[in-house]
């Protein structure tokens, strides 16, 4: 069965309240595809499935589920259900699912947990989600660089069962230090430091093709490990955020209420609404031309859309720079000089089919030199926008991928029609 005919079965079975049916399809699936699933529901059949899944699977379940899904499923729990949840859950991943909660919420929670989980689960509690330290699983094997092998064997037989992902063992001094790590022989490992970024964790994972690496804090104490399936839920998280972003979205559920969506989405539809005012104030100013050359008003759209794609092209590579930490202040004037040059050639190319187009159309030449110098013009100011606005918004704390979008093509539509229509006014009217 795919996940599709999966989904639909469950629905049918949900709608016809066919409840054992259902708990039978659950047993057949990974908790990471009743995740996936629980996110393609609305928010009805959702509680209602959720109500089914065995209570044994719903940390794993949740330690899947997209934040803002597992926000709301969490809403429908008890302190003392969350902490049976995360019985069994590897530390990181029980600290993830307390991470999307209300701190007097936390607080319970733990307070239900044992004494051992608690200082477990706190100690990664400490650091931020998005860091090294949020992301890390202190269930790591350490030894110690003086201990003999044999007894090292030893110690690992007593544990009987490794940590999941234990590709190498952590080596410290008696401090707890750490020196490096242990597979066939001792050799020097990757230490991240807590406080790293979690983006620059997947960019170092990514690079040294890492499984583990140990996390570390100032003083290089062993903190915990790192391990390659926490790194591919960042990536995988990063990269639908950024497709959320570029539409001014943010993490938001697809079967979110419909005022906690609508109240999100109509902040950058107001800022986008008062982007279009001042382009259409803009063409307001040359009212007069407009009415005596209707050609104008059929051409106007033209030099706005090249102007907004040729930017949005360049945007996109600028906020992927940045995101990848590869677009700096060193390099900038080296990207902000090539996509001038890419737009200066492409402005002349198109700007020369634009023209021959609108002789043909309408058999006026000065109305194709006009619109020709306008799309040169329009398509370098989108170039130099399109490198210069991502850089400016992340050194202002806002997240390029939201509003870089929005203020380009506010740039490119008013530089556009501004510049198409000044011309038209001086060399067109009689």
């Amino acid at each position: 069965m795919t996940e599709l005919t999966i989904q639909a079965s469950l629905l049918e079975a949900l709608e016809s309240e066919q409840y054992d049916r259902v708990s039978k399809l659950l047993t057949t699936l990974h908790p990471s595809e009743i995740a996936d699933l629980l996110e393609s529901l609305p928010a009805r059949s959702r509680e209602i499935l959720w109500g089914l899944i065995e209570p044994g699977q719903e940390g794993n379940v949740l330690s899947h589920a997209q934040d803002a899904v597992r926000t709301g499923l969490l809403e429908l729990m008890q302190p003392e259900q969350v902490a049976d949840a995360t019985i069994g859950l590897a530390t990181d991943d029980a600290a993830d699912i307390l991470q999307d909660l209300p701190d007097e919420v936390i607080d319970s929670v733990l307070l239900s947990m044992d004494a051992q989980n608690r200082a477990r689960v706190s100690a990664i509690l400490s650091y931020p989600e998005d860091t090294a330290g949020g992301l890390m699983n202190i269930d790591v094997v350490s030894v110690r660089a003086d201990v003999p092998l044999d007894v090292v064997c030893r110690y690992l037989r007593q544990l009987g069962k490794l940590p999941e992902h234990t590709d190498s063992l952590m080596v410290v001094d008696r401090q707890s230090q750490y020196m490096g790590t242990v597979g066939e022989i001792m050799q020097t490992g990757m230490a991240i430091l807590a406080t790293t970024p979690d983006h620059e964790v997947a960019r170092i994972f990514a690079q040294r093709d890492l499984i583990s690496a140990a996390v570390v804090d100032e003083q290089d104490k062993l903190l915990g490990r790192i391990t390659v399936d926490d790194v591919v839920d960042v990536i995988q998280d990063s990269a639908e955020q950024a497709v959320m972003n570029m539409a001014g979205l943010g993490e938001d559920d697809m079967f979110a209420p419909v005022l906690f969506s609508a109240r999100r989405r109509a902040i950058w539809l107001a800022i986008n609404l008062l982007t279009a005012f001042l382009a259409s104030w803009v063409i307001g100013r040359f009212e007069n031309t407009i009415e005596q050359l209707v050609a104008l008003a059929v051409l106007m759209p033209i030099v706005a859309s090249m102007g907004g794609n040729a930017g949005i092209q360049t945007l996109t590579i600028a906020v992927r720079g940045l995101a990848l930490g590869q677009l700096s202040k060193a390099n900038a004037p080296s990207l902000l000089l090539k996509e001038f040059a890419v737009g200066a050639l492409n402005g002349v190319i198109w700007a020369c089919v634009v023209a021959l187009i609108a002789v043909i159309w309408f058999g006026k030449i000065a109305l194709g030199i006009v619109i020709g110098v306008a799309m040169i013009v329009n398509l370098l100011t989108a170039a130099v926008a399109g490198a210069v606005i991502p850089m400016l918004l992340k050194k202002a704390g806002v997240d390029p991928a939201i509003a870089s979008g929005v203020l380009l093509t506010a740039v490119t539509d008013v530089v556009g029609f501004m510049t198409f229509l000044g011309l038209a006014t001086i060399f067109l009217m009689p």
